[in-house]
Protein backbone atom coordinates (compact mmCIF):
# COMPACT_ATOMS: atom_id res chain seq x y z
CA UNK A 1 0.00 0.00 0.00
CA UNK A 2 1.16 3.41 -0.93
CA UNK A 3 2.41 5.82 2.33
CA UNK A 4 1.11 9.04 1.67
CA UNK A 5 1.19 12.02 4.28
CA UNK A 6 -1.22 15.10 4.02
CA UNK A 7 -0.38 18.62 4.21
CA UNK A 8 -0.68 20.54 7.20
CA UNK A 9 -2.95 22.75 5.53
CA UNK A 10 -5.61 20.04 4.67
CA UNK A 11 -8.23 19.96 7.48
CA UNK A 12 -8.19 16.87 9.38
CA UNK A 13 -4.39 15.94 8.67
CA UNK A 14 -3.14 12.89 10.61
CA UNK A 15 -0.12 15.58 11.44
CA UNK A 16 -2.64 17.93 13.36
CA UNK A 17 -3.73 14.91 15.12
CA UNK A 18 -0.47 15.12 16.78
CA UNK A 19 -0.39 18.42 17.49
CA UNK A 20 -1.89 18.13 20.76
CA UNK A 21 0.70 16.47 22.50
CA UNK A 22 3.94 18.34 23.97
CA UNK A 23 6.19 19.33 20.83
CA UNK A 24 9.60 20.69 21.46
CA UNK A 25 10.13 24.09 19.77
CA UNK A 26 10.34 23.77 16.22
CA UNK A 27 12.69 26.85 15.56
CA UNK A 28 14.89 28.68 17.87
CA UNK A 29 17.57 31.71 17.50
CA UNK A 30 19.77 29.45 20.09
CA UNK A 31 20.36 26.84 17.70
CA UNK A 32 23.52 26.84 15.33
CA UNK A 33 22.93 25.62 11.45
CA UNK A 34 24.52 21.93 12.22
CA UNK A 35 21.87 21.24 14.83
CA UNK A 36 18.66 22.15 12.21
CA UNK A 37 17.26 20.63 9.70
CA UNK A 38 16.06 23.37 7.56
CA UNK A 39 16.03 27.34 7.27
CA UNK A 40 12.71 29.79 6.74
CA UNK A 41 13.59 33.09 6.26
CA UNK A 42 16.16 33.15 8.61
CA UNK A 43 14.93 30.57 11.53
CA UNK A 44 16.13 27.65 11.60
CA UNK A 45 13.89 24.32 12.38
CA UNK A 46 15.96 22.04 14.72
CA UNK A 47 16.60 18.17 14.64
CA UNK A 48 15.11 17.73 17.65
CA UNK A 49 11.48 18.78 16.12
CA UNK A 50 12.02 16.19 13.74
CA UNK A 51 12.59 13.76 16.09
CA UNK A 52 9.44 14.34 18.12
CA UNK A 53 7.37 14.58 14.80
CA UNK A 54 8.55 11.33 13.92
CA UNK A 55 7.74 9.61 17.13
CA UNK A 56 3.97 11.26 17.25
CA UNK A 57 3.58 9.58 14.01
CA UNK A 58 4.90 6.35 14.86
CA UNK A 59 2.55 6.16 18.21
CA UNK A 60 -0.29 7.38 16.06
CA UNK A 61 0.07 5.35 13.16
CA UNK A 62 0.86 2.59 15.20
CA UNK A 63 4.55 2.51 13.59
CA UNK A 64 3.98 3.02 10.23
CA UNK A 65 6.97 5.79 8.87
CA UNK A 66 6.79 8.63 6.15
CA UNK A 67 9.25 9.85 3.95
CA UNK A 68 11.58 12.26 5.50
CA UNK A 69 11.20 14.98 3.04
CA UNK A 70 7.76 15.16 3.50
CA UNK A 71 8.08 15.44 6.98
CA UNK A 72 10.48 18.28 6.65
CA UNK A 73 7.73 19.82 4.04
CA UNK A 74 5.39 19.55 7.13
CA UNK A 75 7.48 21.09 9.57
CA UNK A 76 8.21 23.90 6.71
CA UNK A 77 4.54 24.28 6.25
CA UNK A 78 4.44 24.57 10.55
CA UNK A 79 6.90 27.22 10.50
CA UNK A 80 5.52 29.75 7.68
CA UNK A 81 2.01 29.86 9.27
CA UNK A 82 3.96 30.63 12.59
CA UNK A 83 5.52 33.36 11.21
CA UNK A 84 3.07 34.75 9.37
CA UNK A 85 0.76 34.74 12.24
CA UNK A 86 3.53 36.66 14.54
CA UNK A 87 3.41 38.80 11.37
CA UNK A 88 0.07 39.67 12.52
CA UNK A 89 0.34 40.00 15.39
CA UNK A 90 -2.17 37.39 16.24
CA UNK A 91 -0.14 35.94 19.28
CA UNK A 92 -1.61 39.82 20.95
CA UNK A 93 -4.46 38.55 20.76
CA UNK A 94 -6.78 38.48 23.55
CA UNK A 95 -8.25 34.75 22.58
CA UNK A 96 -4.80 33.35 21.93
CA UNK A 97 -3.21 34.92 24.88
CA UNK A 98 -5.45 32.91 26.74
CA UNK A 99 -5.03 29.48 25.08
CA UNK A 100 -1.22 29.93 25.36
CA UNK A 101 -1.67 30.72 28.97
CA UNK A 102 -4.15 27.58 29.22
CA UNK A 103 -1.24 25.68 27.37
CA UNK A 104 1.77 26.75 29.77
CA UNK A 105 -0.45 25.68 32.60
CA UNK A 106 -1.63 21.88 31.43
CA UNK A 107 2.54 21.58 30.28
CA UNK A 108 3.44 23.49 33.72
CA UNK A 109 1.04 20.83 35.78
CA UNK A 110 2.21 17.63 33.43
CA UNK A 111 6.22 18.49 34.54
CA UNK A 112 5.49 19.05 37.70
CA UNK A 113 3.68 15.65 37.85
CA UNK A 114 6.98 13.77 35.63
CA UNK A 115 9.54 15.87 38.03
CA UNK A 116 7.59 14.18 40.90
CA UNK A 117 7.64 10.69 39.71
CA UNK A 118 11.35 10.69 38.64
CA UNK A 119 12.15 12.04 41.66
CA UNK A 120 9.81 9.45 43.81
CA UNK A 121 10.25 6.20 42.10
CA UNK A 122 8.07 3.56 42.69
CA UNK A 123 10.47 0.56 44.37
CA UNK A 124 10.23 -3.60 43.67
CA UNK A 125 9.87 -3.06 47.31
CA UNK A 126 6.48 -1.21 47.25
CA UNK A 127 5.37 -3.63 44.17
CA UNK A 128 5.77 -6.27 46.51
CA UNK A 129 4.16 -4.59 49.70
CA UNK A 130 1.01 -3.88 47.28
CA UNK A 131 0.89 -7.63 45.86
CA UNK A 132 0.85 -9.10 49.24
CA UNK A 133 -1.84 -6.91 50.73
CA UNK A 134 -4.40 -6.38 48.11
CA UNK A 135 -3.56 -9.30 45.65
CA UNK A 136 -1.82 -12.67 47.24
CA UNK A 137 -3.54 -12.63 50.37
CA UNK A 138 -7.39 -12.83 48.60
CA UNK A 139 -7.55 -16.91 48.58
CA UNK A 140 -10.90 -16.58 48.62
CA UNK A 141 -13.84 -18.62 47.29
CA UNK A 142 -15.41 -18.32 43.02
CA UNK A 143 -18.76 -19.23 42.65
CA UNK A 144 -20.89 -20.18 39.94
CA UNK A 145 -24.31 -19.60 39.85
CA UNK A 146 -27.95 -18.78 37.73
CA UNK A 147 -30.29 -16.81 38.86
CA UNK A 148 -34.10 -15.41 37.87
CA UNK A 149 -34.80 -11.92 38.07
CA UNK A 150 -38.41 -10.98 38.14
CA UNK A 151 -40.23 -7.75 39.80
CA UNK A 152 -42.05 -9.02 42.21
CA UNK A 153 -41.72 -11.55 45.26
CA UNK A 154 -44.93 -13.21 44.11
CA UNK A 155 -43.40 -13.78 40.69
CA UNK A 156 -40.55 -15.26 42.42
CA UNK A 157 -41.98 -17.46 44.81
CA UNK A 158 -44.19 -19.06 41.73
CA UNK A 159 -40.95 -19.86 40.13
CA UNK A 160 -39.62 -21.47 43.11
CA UNK A 161 -43.17 -23.57 43.62
CA UNK A 162 -42.22 -24.74 39.61
CA UNK A 163 -38.20 -25.65 40.24
CA UNK A 164 -39.85 -27.50 43.61
CA UNK A 165 -41.85 -29.81 41.03
CA UNK A 166 -38.71 -29.88 38.27
CA UNK A 167 -38.94 -27.30 36.02
CA UNK A 168 -35.44 -26.50 34.81
CA UNK A 169 -33.64 -23.79 35.91
CA UNK A 170 -32.24 -22.29 32.84
CA UNK A 171 -35.52 -22.73 30.58
CA UNK A 172 -37.20 -20.49 33.68
CA UNK A 173 -35.13 -17.86 33.37
CA UNK A 174 -34.83 -17.92 29.45
CA UNK A 175 -38.86 -17.57 29.64
CA UNK A 176 -39.19 -15.10 33.03
CA UNK A 177 -36.07 -13.66 34.04
CA UNK A 178 -35.43 -9.67 33.12
CA UNK A 179 -31.56 -10.71 32.45
CA UNK A 180 -32.03 -13.58 30.44
CA UNK A 181 -35.30 -12.89 28.53
CA UNK A 182 -33.16 -11.57 25.63
CA UNK A 183 -29.93 -13.15 25.69
CA UNK A 184 -31.24 -16.55 26.43
CA UNK A 185 -28.16 -17.46 28.64
CA UNK A 186 -30.45 -19.06 31.36
CA UNK A 187 -29.55 -16.48 33.80
CA UNK A 188 -25.70 -17.71 33.48
CA UNK A 189 -23.78 -15.38 35.78
CA UNK A 190 -20.35 -17.75 34.99
CA UNK A 191 -17.56 -17.13 37.57
CA UNK A 192 -17.54 -14.56 40.69
CA UNK A 193 -16.30 -13.51 43.81
CA UNK A 194 -18.65 -12.90 46.57
CA UNK A 195 -17.92 -9.20 46.71
CA UNK A 196 -18.50 -8.74 43.15
CA UNK A 197 -22.42 -8.77 44.20
CA UNK A 198 -24.32 -6.84 45.42
CA UNK A 199 -24.55 -7.81 49.68
CA UNK A 200 -28.03 -10.13 49.52
CA UNK A 201 -27.25 -11.67 46.30
CA UNK A 202 -23.58 -13.20 47.45
CA UNK A 203 -24.72 -13.98 50.80
CA UNK A 204 -27.49 -15.89 49.60
CA UNK A 205 -25.24 -17.69 47.27
CA UNK A 206 -22.16 -18.20 50.22
CA UNK A 207 -24.93 -19.88 52.01
CA UNK A 208 -26.21 -22.33 48.92
CA UNK A 209 -24.38 -26.09 48.91
CA UNK A 210 -23.63 -27.11 45.28
CA UNK A 211 -26.42 -28.16 43.03
CA UNK A 212 -29.19 -26.02 45.64
CA UNK A 213 -31.36 -23.24 44.69
CA UNK A 214 -33.05 -20.19 46.95
CA UNK A 215 -35.98 -21.61 48.80
CA UNK A 216 -37.34 -17.99 49.12
CA UNK A 217 -36.51 -14.80 46.85
CA UNK A 218 -34.00 -13.10 47.72
CA UNK A 219 -34.67 -9.12 47.12
CA UNK A 220 -32.33 -6.32 46.04
CA UNK A 221 -32.48 -2.93 44.68
CA UNK A 222 -32.94 -4.73 41.26
CA UNK A 223 -35.99 -6.84 41.93
CA UNK A 224 -36.18 -10.77 43.32
CA UNK A 225 -34.00 -13.32 42.52
CA UNK A 226 -33.95 -17.05 42.51
CA UNK A 227 -30.49 -18.35 43.00
CA UNK A 228 -28.82 -21.56 41.86
CA UNK A 229 -25.42 -22.34 43.07
CA UNK A 230 -23.84 -24.28 40.56
CA UNK A 231 -20.49 -24.78 41.78
CA UNK A 232 -17.28 -23.36 43.34
CA UNK A 233 -13.95 -23.36 44.04
CA UNK A 234 -10.69 -21.97 45.17
CA UNK A 235 -9.70 -18.61 44.05
CA UNK A 236 -5.90 -18.50 43.39
CA UNK A 237 -4.13 -15.00 43.56
CA UNK A 238 -2.46 -14.29 40.12
CA UNK A 239 1.66 -14.15 40.47
CA UNK A 240 3.51 -11.12 40.90
CA UNK A 241 4.88 -11.05 37.95
CA UNK A 242 1.34 -10.90 35.59
CA UNK A 243 -0.13 -8.08 37.45
CA UNK A 244 3.48 -6.02 38.28
CA UNK A 245 3.04 -3.88 35.06
CA UNK A 246 -0.20 -2.78 36.42
CA UNK A 247 0.62 -2.14 39.93
CA UNK A 248 3.45 -0.04 38.77
CA UNK A 249 1.30 2.80 37.06
CA UNK A 250 -1.29 1.82 39.82
CA UNK A 251 1.51 2.81 42.98
CA UNK A 252 2.86 5.93 40.94
CA UNK A 253 -0.78 7.73 40.56
CA UNK A 254 -1.84 7.21 44.47
CA UNK A 255 1.73 8.67 44.63
CA UNK A 256 1.26 11.76 42.93
CA UNK A 257 -2.33 11.55 44.34
CA UNK A 258 -0.79 12.32 48.24
CA UNK A 259 1.98 14.73 46.68
CA UNK A 260 -1.63 16.61 45.31
CA UNK A 261 -3.51 16.45 48.51
CA UNK A 262 -0.30 17.33 51.01
CA UNK A 263 -0.07 20.86 48.51
CA UNK A 264 -3.79 21.10 49.15
CA UNK A 265 -2.84 21.38 52.53
CA UNK A 266 -0.22 23.36 53.15
CA UNK A 267 -1.91 25.87 50.71
CA UNK A 268 -4.73 28.87 51.33
CA UNK A 269 -7.40 28.71 49.11
CA UNK A 270 -10.02 30.72 48.95
CA UNK A 271 -13.24 30.13 46.56
CA UNK A 272 -14.94 32.69 45.29
CA UNK A 273 -17.91 31.84 43.62
CA UNK A 274 -20.62 29.49 44.96
CA UNK A 275 -20.37 25.91 44.87
CA UNK A 276 -24.62 25.67 43.95
CA UNK A 277 -27.31 27.57 41.72
CA UNK A 278 -28.53 28.90 44.86
CA UNK A 279 -25.74 29.47 47.49
CA UNK A 280 -26.83 28.05 50.98
CA UNK A 281 -27.02 30.51 53.82
CA UNK A 282 -23.86 31.14 56.08
CA UNK A 283 -23.95 29.29 59.25
CA UNK A 284 -24.34 30.77 62.56
CA UNK A 285 -21.37 30.91 64.49
CA UNK A 286 -22.79 28.43 66.72
CA UNK A 287 -23.43 25.75 64.18
CA UNK A 288 -20.41 26.53 61.50
CA UNK A 289 -18.68 23.47 63.00
CA UNK A 290 -21.79 21.28 62.48
CA UNK A 291 -22.04 19.07 59.18
CA UNK A 292 -24.77 19.98 56.73
CA UNK A 293 -28.03 17.60 57.27
CA UNK A 294 -30.63 16.60 54.68
CA UNK A 295 -30.41 13.98 52.28
CA UNK A 296 -27.46 12.22 51.43
CA UNK A 297 -26.94 10.31 48.65
CA UNK A 298 -23.34 8.18 47.72
CA UNK A 299 -22.22 7.38 44.38
CA UNK A 300 -18.83 5.10 43.33
CA UNK A 301 -16.95 5.57 41.01
CA UNK A 302 -13.99 3.74 39.67
CA UNK A 303 -10.54 5.42 38.81
CA UNK A 304 -8.15 2.42 39.46
CA UNK A 305 -8.39 -1.22 38.31
CA UNK A 306 -5.29 -3.80 38.24
CA UNK A 307 -5.97 -6.69 36.00
CA UNK A 308 -3.64 -10.33 35.62
CA UNK A 309 -2.73 -11.61 32.18
CA UNK A 310 -6.21 -13.20 31.92
CA UNK A 311 -7.90 -9.46 31.68
CA UNK A 312 -9.37 -10.41 35.59
CA UNK A 313 -9.46 -7.58 38.01
CA UNK A 314 -7.41 -8.55 41.13
CA UNK A 315 -7.34 -4.97 42.80
CA UNK A 316 -9.32 -1.83 42.33
CA UNK A 317 -9.71 1.76 43.53
CA UNK A 318 -12.59 3.52 44.39
CA UNK A 319 -14.05 7.33 44.99
CA UNK A 320 -16.79 7.69 46.98
CA UNK A 321 -18.58 10.68 46.41
CA UNK A 322 -20.67 11.50 49.29
CA UNK A 323 -23.51 14.76 48.27
CA UNK A 324 -25.86 16.21 51.09
CA UNK A 325 -28.96 17.95 49.69
CA UNK A 326 -31.59 19.88 51.30
CA UNK A 327 -35.75 19.81 51.31
CA UNK A 328 -35.27 21.79 48.19
CA UNK A 329 -32.85 19.22 46.25
CA UNK A 330 -29.93 21.81 46.60
CA UNK A 331 -26.25 20.71 47.17
CA UNK A 332 -25.03 21.89 50.01
CA UNK A 333 -22.59 19.96 50.69
CA UNK A 334 -20.36 17.36 48.67
CA UNK A 335 -16.83 15.31 49.83
CA UNK A 336 -14.64 13.03 48.12
CA UNK A 337 -13.54 10.10 49.96
CA UNK A 338 -10.59 7.60 48.04
CA UNK A 339 -10.92 4.45 49.07
CA UNK A 340 -8.05 2.19 48.83
CA UNK A 341 -8.59 -1.32 50.34
CA UNK A 342 -10.16 -3.10 47.46
CA UNK A 343 -8.43 -6.82 46.15
CA UNK A 344 -11.50 -7.44 43.94
CA UNK A 345 -13.88 -5.69 41.79
CA UNK A 346 -16.45 -3.17 43.07
CA UNK A 347 -20.04 -4.23 44.01
CA UNK A 348 -21.70 -5.59 40.27
CA UNK A 349 -24.89 -5.71 39.49
CA UNK A 350 -26.34 -9.87 38.66
CA UNK A 351 -26.79 -8.39 35.05
CA UNK A 352 -23.47 -6.83 34.52
CA UNK A 353 -21.67 -10.59 34.75
CA UNK A 354 -23.77 -11.20 31.43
Amino acid sequence: MKKTIIPLLVAGSVLLAGCDKTEKATTTSNVSKSDAIAVVNGQYITKASLDELEKQIAERSHGQTFPKEKLIEELIQRELLVQDALQKQLDKSDEIVSQLDSAKKTLLTQADVQNFIKANPVTDAEVKAEYDSKVAGENGTEYKARHILVKTEDEAKKLIAELDKGADFAKLANKNSLDAKESQNGGDLGWFVAGQMVAPFSEAVEKLEKGKYTKTPVKTQFGYHVILREDSRAQTPPPLEAVKEQLMPYLQRKKVQTMVETLRKQAKVEILVPLTDEPAKAPAAADANKKPTGETVTDEVIVEEVKDSNGKTVAAEEVVVETVKDAKGNIVAEEAIVVEEKAVPVEKTPEAKK
